[in-house]
């Protein structure tokens, strides 16, 4: 049975969990690539086991949106290029997961936009994206992003934005926008970027995993 560890981790001594953590791909209905980005979440897992000293799962689960085992993971990752859809119920369920500590970063893989931002409404209908500042904690864990987001892949000349849900004063959902975070996770065979776009991609997502754990706003 999968434990959900609470406890945060430390850069000096590893990761206080004894037991390696899981994270989670967010799998969704509407007809969406759910599944895009095969071997990023992969190898965001070993270059964060590697370089910040977390002991998670070196595979990645999948969970459904309304499935109550959301809550067995502390970082949910979501993606995709279309459609999304998500049920009263499967929105009540995540908004729980949310509030109760949980968090959901979504990675527009280009041409999420105008579906998870009607989606995400039924989740938190009092709020709305905003803008995470550049001073913010999570460009600001392992790694300094002193103009956030890194640009990974280009699709419409827009600069990329950190977008995010804030509950109650903490930051519940990020959302990496025009950014393409996940395809620089994947091995580089697949899209051939230079070895140090990747190293960005994979930093930005050390930082994100490490905001998780430590909860600094």
């Amino acid at each position: 049975m999968k434990i959900y560890c609470l406890l945060a981790f430390t850069f000096i001594s590893g990761f206080v969990c004894a037991q390696a953590v899981a994270i989670a791909k967010l799998k969704y209905d509407g007809g969406g690539d759910w599944y895009a980005n095969k071997t990023a979440l992969p190898n965001l897992i070993e270059f964060c086991n590697k370089t910040i000293n977390t002991n998670l799962s070196l595979s990645e689960d999948v969970v459904e949106v309304a499935d109550p085992d959301l809550f067995l993971y502390p970082y949910l990752y979501m993606t995709g290029h279309g459609n999304v859809v998500f049920t009263n119920t499967q929105a009540a369920n995540l908004r729980n997961y949310l509030i109760s500590g949980g968090f959901l970063h979504i990675d527009d893989n280009y041409g999420l936009d105008p579906f998870i931002r009607l989606e995400m409404k039924k989740v938190f209908p009092e709020s709305d994206f905003v803008e995470i500042p550049f001073d913010h904690p999570i460009y600001h864990q392992r790694f300094d992003f002193d103009e956030g987001l890194p640009k990974i892949h280009e699709h419409t000349g827009k600069p990329p934005q950190g977008l995010g849900i804030i509950y109650e004063g903490r930051l519940v959902c990020f959302y990496s926008y025009e950014s393409d975070l996940g395809n620089g996770w994947e091995d580089q065979v697949i899209y051939d970027d230079p070895e140090e776009i990747r190293l960005e991609a994979l930093k930005m997502g050390a930082n994100i995993i490490s905001y998780v754990f430590t909860g600094v706003q």
